[in-house]
């Protein structure tokens, strides 16, 4: 970690936390010295990423907070977190949306963070069980009024969730009824063996059922997902198409990841250009199949028989 004066606080604070979690705790006078700043303006990051719940302060610096398996913070929380990577992530996945497409976003501040950028694709059909994205969308319209080209948003039912999801019976059925080209999809946590998590075990079932009703499965997630395991897996590796990511992510990460998925996504790295999810104009004659009720396809399974539900 470099020293620079410049930093943004937002930009300051996730080396911070970064430095934290990567060794397992900091002393102030460290801070000041890699950071280049005042130890007040290291004390009040710290008392920033303190009330976000990310860190504990302790005398002289902080320490790493280990959360338990089944803890869920909520939207708001989840907002403050990593803001620039999320928006990073955003731009790089909605580059992936191709207009006419049936897309699903999953509940989450990443993939509401994406959303903002979806409002303008044309003749998008959205499936999602987020209070939140789905009103990035209805408030959009409102603001502009009726157009041709507008997001056709399908809001499932559901029990609500402190990430603001709806999840449960009602919303599993919902989705088990559609089919949608592309998921993407946010998470609590991403690891190897353990593959895609979450702390509420109805939001598990729940992402299981939007994995299965979709042809792609894009996971929106940044650096800090890596490595976390929740309570509940609803998706193994294999089942992932594409990883889209932050620069943060770290080299041994990334080489691990490269090993379990088909394309790896870094938002911000011009070396890896993001291009379109459906290359091929023949998947957009392939969607009408799906629709009407062609399962998902996965690497290394047989294709899919010409009937049946997904």
């Amino acid at each position: 970690m470099s020293e620079n004066q410049n930093l943004l606080a937002e930009q300051r604070r996730a080396l911070i936390l970064d430095e934290v979690r990567r060794r397992g705790g900091v002393r102030v006078n460290e801070l000041t010295r890699k950071l280049g700043v005042s130890d007040m303006t290291v004390r009040r990051d710290l008392d920033a990423l303190a009330r976000q719940g990310v860190l504990e302060k302790v005398h002289g610096g902080a320490v790493p907070v280990f959360e338990a398996s089944t803890h869920e913070p909520g939207f708001e929380a989840k907002s403050g977190l990593e803001p620039t990577a999320k928006e990073d992530i955003a731009r790089a996945a909605a580059a992936l949306v191709v207009p006419g497409t049936a897309i699903a976003l999953s509940g989450g501040t990443t993939t509401y963070a994406l959303a903002h950028h979806l409002v303008d694709v044309p003749d998008l059909t959205v499936v999602t069980n987020s209070v939140r994205v789905a009103d990035v969308f209805h408030s959009a319209q409102r603001g502009s009024g009726p157009r041709q080209g507008a997001a056709m948003v399908v809001l499932t039912g559901g029990v609500r969730t402190p990430s603001d999801s709806l999840v449960g019976p009602v919303a599993d059925q919902a989705i088990a009824a559609l089919h949608f080209d592309v998921l993407f999809i946010g998470v609590h946590g991403i690891a190897p063996e353990a593959g895609l998590s979450t702390p509420n075990l109805a939001e598990a079932e729940t992402n299981r059922r939007l994995v299965r009703s979709a042809r792609r499965v894009v996971v929106v997630a940044d650096h800090t997902k890596w490595g976390t395991v929740g309570l509940s897996s609803f998706a193994a590796l294999a089942e992932v198409d594409t990883l889209v990511t932050d620069a943060g992510l770290s080299g041994e990460a990334r080489a691990e990841i490269s090993e379990h998925l088909r394309r790896l996504v870094v938002a911000g790295e011009s070396e890896r250009p993001v291009q379109g999810l459906a290359e091929d104009p023949a998947e957009h004659a392939e969607h009408a199949e799906h629709t009407a009720g062609r399962p998902s396809e996965r690497p290394g399974e047989p294709p899919a028989a010409p009937s049946g539900g997904a």
